[in-house]
């Protein structure tokens, strides 16, 4: 069989085999960032006109594009609704600016650790990945302009609120710092915000590319985290200079994004019930996040060390005897738990050992205690062994 060169570069998603381990109803899962069930919106489709099964453009739904740079322009980011793309979840964005930007070889700037998906479809492409160690509240900034300085990344892909996996939210200080340096080496900027909206503490964080003067960038969000996954609508917002070639790869990637979905985000964006729902979400997450942190310090002081996550949906512990958490996959999962291994999310998987990505969102409180214990005990006879 003759397959595409890059077919030898494709990785399963380990992420996506957890869940289909996890699926069982006794397992106790804090692997995936998925939403909590009892908080998906019920959801009306009465008023849906039929012409929403017709095929659609490529653009998106033109009200919905209107709303979505009607929110973004209230956060600072320059633009309008001819700068907006409806994408089939944000996770296309990554794919169609792979295609627009990565040849084999094509260096691309990421945060490390940085969102696994993204990796694997920068990686699928032929990229050389460099990385840039993040901090308590963002990039170290002496290594990303030795990076800039030493490289010629076609792009940096940054994840700067409640950055999945590591919940790092950067400071007002680094946005400034890392828009001054991507303008001076003129390098894209891809934004990536799914999680913006579920804040839990005090603090505001105005996007990077508002911040940028000269450099081209693109700012992708999702409603998956604050409405239904199940509709895969996502946007990006992008500079006019990177636009026609974005929507031309759309076009030729799916015609255009499921309009009975783009209809469903639309009911709600911008709305009052949507405010108040968000504002719904956050307590609920909140309450989540506090329940975790009582049992992770409870079972885990000992064990690992972590910030508590301001937004989100994951907590990020580092061992204090580093091990390969991949190798505690198996005997978690036979206890009926599962969790994340912090090794995939970093570009060299074997030289970063000692991490777990946990998610708080997913197990009821009244669970969290026996999964968190028995997941504690796991990593102590590994330690032991």
């Amino acid at each position: 069989m003759a397959f595409s060169e890059r077919v030898a570069r494709l990785k399963s998603s380990l992420i996506r085999e957890i869940l289909a381990a996890a699926q069982r109803p006794e397992v106790m899962s804090f692997a995936g960032g998925l939403p909590a069930e009892p908080m998906l919106p019920k959801v009306e489709w009465d008023a849906m006109p039929a012409s929403m099964g017709q095929y659609g453009t490529s653009e998106g739904e033109p009200a919905l594009r209107e709303a979505i740079a009607a929110e973004a322009r209230a956060l600072g980011v320059p633009c309008d609704a001819s700068q907006v793309l409806i994408v089939s979840g944000s996770q296309q964005t990554l794919d169609l600016a792979s295609k627009l930007f990565i040849d084999p070889g094509t260096e691309v700037l990421l945060e490390a650790p940085t969102y696994l998906a993204a990796l694997q479809a920068f990686q699928l492409f032929g990229a050389d990945c460099i990385a840039v160690p993040q901090e308590s509240d963002g990039p170290q900034l002496d290594a990303l302009r030795q990076r800039l300085e030493n490289h010629k990344p076609a792009f940096a892909y940054l994840i700067p609120t409640f950055q999945n996996p590591s919940a790092v939210r950067y400071s007002e200080a680094k946005r400034d710092a890392v828009a001054a340096l991507l303008d001076e080496f003129g390098v894209t900027l891809i934004e990536d915000e799914p999680y913006r909206e579920l804040v839990f503490d005090g603090g505001s964080a105005t996007p990077i590319v508002s911040r940028l003067k000269k450099a081209s960038w693109i700012y992708t969000g999702t409603v998956s985290k604050t409405l239904l996954p199940g509709l895969r609508i996502g946007y990006l917002i992008a500079t006019p200079d990177l636009y026609p070639y974005l929507l031309r790869l759309k076009q030729s990637a799916d015609l255009h994004t499921n309009r009975i979905g783009q209809w469903q985000a639309l009911q709600w964006l911008g709305s009052e019930k949507y405010r108040g729902h968000l504002a719904e979400l956050r307590d609920f997450y909140r309450i989540r996040r506090d329940a975790m942190q009582a049992v992770l310090a409870e079972h885990f002081s000992d064990l690992a060390e972590w910030q508590i996550p301001q937004g989100g949906l994951f907590f990020w512990l580092t061992l204090k005897k580093p091990l390969d958490t991949r190798t505690l996959l198996a005997p978690a999962l036979a206890q009926n738990v599962a969790f994340m291994p912090g090794e995939p999310f970093f570009i060299d998987p074997d030289a970063h050992p000692g991490h777990l990505r946990l998610n708080f969102s997913h197990v009821a409180p009244e669970r969290l205690s026996e999964g968190l214990k028995r997941l504690a005990e796991v990593i102590r006879q590994a330690q032991a062994s």
